[in-house]
């Protein structure tokens, strides 16, 4: 059996290991025991993912000598709400569990994003350990404890920061993934070099037909590389301060795309576009050259992701803006590329330039 890769966060108080191997989550109730000396163990997952896993993931937490829960909602952003997180507790308050008792979130970025608020608010507080089975939450959503649930405002705007035991990784589960969404994974990974590692960003461009013909190998290698870079930035940062909100590049334009287009657009795919139109309102204010924002538009294009076509009018997104979470004192606050590799926060973005970068993806 292949040794996992290993990858350290160290936030302050709260530091965890992030493994990543194929086959891993049947070592899942082993692994949780060295963490964990309580009797029973709590698995959140959805619809789709459950059918698929949590049994497999139950069995194993059986092994590791723990009496599993399995708790279960409909999958689906439009579900990820306050009212879906009342019936989580519904299902797990009426158990007794007491606060030693562990979550482990089993799904994509909605399930952990869930599951984490769920940890983090029951019983003021119980354990828990991230076990994603897609390509973003792998490489983005399960590494740096943010948690939460969408309100019709705007999305994530209910939530709380609370940094798992540890991060349990199964490249295999990407096997069941549906195209679109190893697709919207991929958006992410494109994220993290364009923040960090101009090298990573060359690496992918020449390897992103590897990433979607589901070769295990270099998946492993690709969802190491990304928490790795996750991890560094959330370790200088862990509670968003200052430079944890590079990793939202993209998301400021993502975010309203979502919400106005009430998800037809998933996750990835409105990041996808909020690069781009990210990278063009960089150019318009001579941040970046032309020929960098093409290279990003091209390797999105490369990934099956969408580059352009948003139909929302430019208005409406813009309007959008102002309800983000990185807005301060009624400014909008975008994380801009200077280069590949580097991104900076600029608060004194004109409108003429974040018109033009919607224009971009239209």
């Amino acid at each position: 059996m292949a040794e996992a890769r290993v990858i350290g966060v160290n936030v302050p108080g709260a530091a965890y290991e992030v493994l990543v191997r194929p086959g891993l989550l049947e070592d899942v109730g082993r692994l949780l025991r060295r963490l964990s000396s309580a009797k029973r163990a709590v698995v959140i997952t959805d619809s789709q993912v459950g059918p698929l896993y949590a049994e497999k993931a139950a069995a194993s937490l059986r092994e590791g000598g723990f009496d599993p829960i399995v708790a279960t909602f409909p999958a689906g952003e439009d579900n990820k709400t306050i009212e879906t997180v009342c019936a989580i507790y519904d299902q797990i308050l009426p158990k007794a569990i007491d606060r030693a008792v562990p979550v482990v979130a089993l799904g994509g970025g909605v399930a952990g994003d869930m599951a984490g608020f769920v940890a983090a608010t029951i019983l003021r507080g119980v354990p828990f350990v991230q076990v994603p089975t897609s390509l973003l939450a792998m490489v983005d959503a399960s590494v740096g404890g943010k948690t939460g649930v969408n309100h019709r405002v705007g999305k994530n705007l209910i939530g709380a920061f609370h940094q798992p035991l540890a991060v349990f990784i199964d490249p295999q589960t990407l096997r069941t993934l549906p195209p679109r969404e190893l697709r919207g994974g991929l958006a992410e990974c494109i994220k993290h070099d364009i923040i960090r590692d101009a090298e990573g960003f060359a690496q992918l461009e020449t390897n992103i037909a590897r990433a979607l013909a589901l070769d295990m190998e270099y998946l492993s290698e690709l969802v190491a590389h990304n928490v790795a870079i996750k991890a560094r930035v959330v370790e200088a940062d862990p509670l968003e301060k200052g430079e944890r909100a590079h990793l939202n590049f993209g998301h400021t334009f993502a975010h309203a795309i979502e919400t106005l287009s009430h998800y037809a657009y998933s996750h990835g795919e409105a990041v996808a576009l909020g690069m781009i139109a990210a990278a063009r309102t960089a150019v318009h204010m001579g941040m970046l050259d032309s020929a960098s924002a093409e290279r990003i538009a091209a390797l999105v294009r490369a990934a099956g992701l969408p580059a352009g076509g948003m139909s929302i009018p430019t208005g409406e997104v813009i309007g959008a803006l102002i309800y983000d979470k990185k807005v301060r004192g009624g400014r909008v606050r975008f994380v801009l590329p200077e280069r590949l590799g580097r991104v900076v926060i600029r608060d004194d973005v004109p409108e003429d330039a974040v018109r033009a970068g919607v224009e971009s993806i239209r």
